[in-house]
């Protein structure tokens, strides 16, 4: 398959919102509640664990599907793929190049180009999320500590995943201000899912 239809590949995998087909399922148009943000952690507030997971989980699976092929079958093209699935969820065709902040559909491609950065992103972030209660900081944070460390992998590696935590970190520009104004949202992971469990 060439370049152009790798890319377009990626893109069309990445712009499928599963965020949204997940809140409406639950009745919840997800972009008119919570910060109206088309992405798992609007979703894990407004619509529940389930969701909220299945949101992320899905939101990751569809980076890593066509990144992993990618790379599996055209090599170095996976990383254009990457970004192009990445770039599908922050700006899907779907709902008018409208979506959302690229954290879990980032995961997805760490995994499909190197495990090793998947994991980390895990044992960076969830502690950071459970001790401060804001996704958004965890989310900056471990985006860019990692942005750095792939370079230790490879130079490929390291410019995308940098270039990835820059786009994010740009998505997340109004969590930013909130964080600097001290009223940002918590989020608190463990309440919502005992709630969601009761």
């Amino acid at each position: 398959m060439s370049l152009i239809l790798w890319i377009i590949f990626g893109y069309l995998c990445g712009s499928i919102p599963f965020s949204y087909i997940m809140a409406k399922i639950k009745g919840i148009d997800i972009t008119k509640v919570g910060s109206g943000n088309v992405g798992g952690t609007n979703v894990l507030r407004s619509a529940g664990a389930l969701p909220g997971i299945l949101s992320m989980v899905l939101d990751a699976a569809k980076a890593f599907c066509p990144t992993f092929l990618a790379f599996k079958f055209s090599g170095s093209i996976a990383y254009l793929v990457a970004l192009a699935a990445v770039l599908g969820h922050l700006f899907p065709i779907w709902l008018r190049f409208k979506g959302g902040k690229g954290v879990a559909s980032t995961v997805g491609t760490y995994f499909a180009l190197n495990p090793t950065i998947g994991w980390l992103f895990f044992m960076i972030w969830l502690p950071i999320t459970l001790i401060t209660k804001y996704v958004s900081l965890a989310s900056i944070v471990t985006l860019t500590i990692l942005g750095f460390v792939s370079f230790l992998f490879s130079k490929e590696l390291g410019i995308l995943n940098l270039t990835l935590a820059g786009l994010s970190v740009y998505m997340h520009k109004a969590n930013i201000q909130r964080l600097i104004n001290g009223n940002e949202r918590k989020t608190d992971i463990i309440e919502i899912i005992k709630k969601s469990v009761r």
